[in-house]
């Protein structure tokens, strides 16, 4: 397996990688995707390793930046077709030109993949802190389709579309991972403010609740000082009130969104 691994990443080989630092600032996240807890458990393998990128991916984009490498570890159960699961992760690697440079394999009772990932971004990255009382709230498109198809559905990072926001203004920004409602939370908490939602993008054939709770659609949301803005959607504005968070006037039909129980 590892033979078949070098052939297919040609960066790989030696116990650490060797890159070249870049000329702005180093973006790094990680995250873990685990079988039966963030898939379904019969998602194809294919698509178990493409999502795993795609949601680092999706980290380095909620920033306004752009990925540059991948480590890439695996705990996999005996009899598991890696072949199939790195089949995933070559083609995410590809599609978003962010090569994999290193990483691990070793057996478990459960399958296991977890990413790191470097990233670059051209000026000051926009965090979830910034946003501000007055500041229109935007979402570069419609969610819910994640929830709507059970999950299975392929998830896209919204590399260009971080990148245009923040050369347009955007003064706070995450990925709808968790829900709508549980992530622009986030921007709210950090940044001291409460949100008022006039609508939202609800994809065909999903259900306003998936569209602010179900998660995994990894669109991006983001705060801009600007009322009009050529990328994706104007959902509502920022309020002075750390405690609104409302929709069309009244309460959020749901409040939150995916969460671990530990």
């Amino acid at each position: 397996m590892i033979g078949r691994l070098r052939e297919r990443f040609a960066d790989i080989g030696d116990d650490a990688a060797v890159v070249d630092p870049p000329p702005g600032p180093l973006l790094l996240a990680a995250d873990a995707v685990v079988a039966g807890v963030h898939t379904p458990a019969d998602l194809p393998l294919e698509e178990l390793g493409w999502k795993a990128v795609v949601v680092n991916v999706s980290d380095i984009a909620a920033m306004g930046g752009r990925p540059l490498h991948l480590l890439v570890s695996v705990a996999a159960p005996p009899g598991t077709d890696l072949d199939r699961l790195f089949d995933g992760v070559a083609e995410a690697a590809h599609a978003y030109v962010c090569p994999v440079v290193g990483g691990d394999l070793t057996t478990a009772g459960n399958l296991v993949v977890a990413v790191a990932i470097t990233g670059t971004v051209d000026g000051t990255p926009v965090t979830r802190s910034g946003a501000r009382p007055g500041e229109t709230i935007y979402v570069t498109g419609p969610l819910g389709a994640a929830a709507a198809s059970g999950w299975t559905r392929r998830p896209t990072a919204r590399v260009a579309e971080g990148v245009d926001a923040r050369g347009a203004g955007a003064t706070a920004m995450i990925d709808v991972s968790d829900g709508l409602a549980a992530d622009l939370g986030h921007i709210a908490d950090q940044s001291s403010v409460g949100f008022a939602l006039d609508d939202v993008p609800v994809a065909p054939g999903a259900t306003l609740e998936q569209a602010l709770a179900g998660g995994d659609d990894y669109e991006l949301v983001f705060t801009a000082p600007v009322a009009r803005l050529p990328i994706g959607f104007r959902i509502g504005v920022c309020t002075a009130d750390p405690s609104e968070r409302t929709l069309a006037g009244g309460a959020l039909p749901v409040a939150g969104g995916w969460q671990h129980r530990f």
